[in-house]
């Protein structure tokens, strides 16, 4: 089965509530054979699990939460305890339905948290998840902005085998010590108008990478809702760097895919 997996992406966004079937039929138009849709907080699980069920064999459900809580950027704050004692029961529910834990992770944006013990809350919370991720087989679907080094670091720390850094925004020499211990990272249709993310994909090896577009944020261009359909502007600009052909971009980072996401084996045929 040709075609991309989208393997980060907010399909659960109140953006997408009006055109949901639109975006849908617009994905499968334009070559994604699946959408990994994460979550930030637990009051949208359900919203995905939903979501997976009206698109099955095609959105696959991710619960997490979030290492930022609050959905404008006001009220937006660093995760705590409380609120992953929320989803904890959610997480218990549906573990059978889920491709991963996510989205979780690290962030260290000033505005976010500046404090220490602000930092060390992210990190019970994300440790907690990891142990999760652990306990259930599943992968770890990434956020570290800010906190690239930490993060992959509390994740070697913890064991983790798998994990996907999604929308790097480190250096790409701490992205070797990801790809070392045998992590992915994705790339969203961003990488066009970030000078960071092009020296990344410049030294990551194709083996290691994987395809995203964090819809409705990261698109093409700012401002403007990005939809799973923009995948096709990564995967072009990933080959270009690379001097490889789209059809062997979108053949490696499925197969990455698969291997990071076990549970999409039974749904996509090699």
């Amino acid at each position: 089965m040709k075609g991309f997996i989208d393997c980060h992406c907010h399909i659960s966004a109140e953006e997408f509530d009006s055109d949901i079937e639109d975006v849908v039929d617009n994905s499968k138009k334009n070559g994604l054979i699946a959408l990994v849709a994460v979550a930030e907080h637990a009051g949208e699980f359900e919203k995905i699990i939903q979501l997976s069920k009206r698109f099955p064999g095609f959105v696959f459900p991710c619960l997490g939460i979030h290492p930022v809580q609050g959905i404008h950027p006001e009220e937006q704050r660093g995760v705590t305890f409380q609120d992953l004692d929320a989803a904890l029961p959610l997480i218990e529910k549906y573990k059978d339905q889920l491709l991963a834990i996510g989205e979780v992770g690290l962030d260290f944006t000033p505005r976010i948290v500046n404090s220490e013990t602000g930092k060390e809350e992210q990190r019970r919370v994300l440790i907690r998840q990891a142990e999760i991720a652990k306990q259930l087989d599943l992968p770890l679907n990434v956020h570290s902005r800010s906190a690239g080094r930490p993060t992959i670091h509390l994740l070697k720390e913890q064991g983790v085998q798998k994990a996907l850094l999604h929308a790097f925004d480190g250096k790409p020499s701490v992205a070797m010590e990801g790809v070392k211990a045998g992590y992915f990272f994705s790339i969203p249709p961003s990488i066009i108008r970030s000078q960071q993310k092009q020296k990344l994909v410049q030294q990551l090896p194709l083996e290691h990478m994987c395809l995203e577009t964090d819809s409705p944020a990261l698109g093409p261009e700012k401002q403007v809702r990005n939809e799973p359909q923009n995948i096709v502007v990564a995967a072009e600009y990933v080959a270009k760097v690379k001097g490889v052909s789209l059809e062997t971009v979108m053949e490696i980072t499925k197969q990455n895919a698969l291997k990071l996401f076990p549970r999409l084996k039974p749904f996509i045929t090699a």
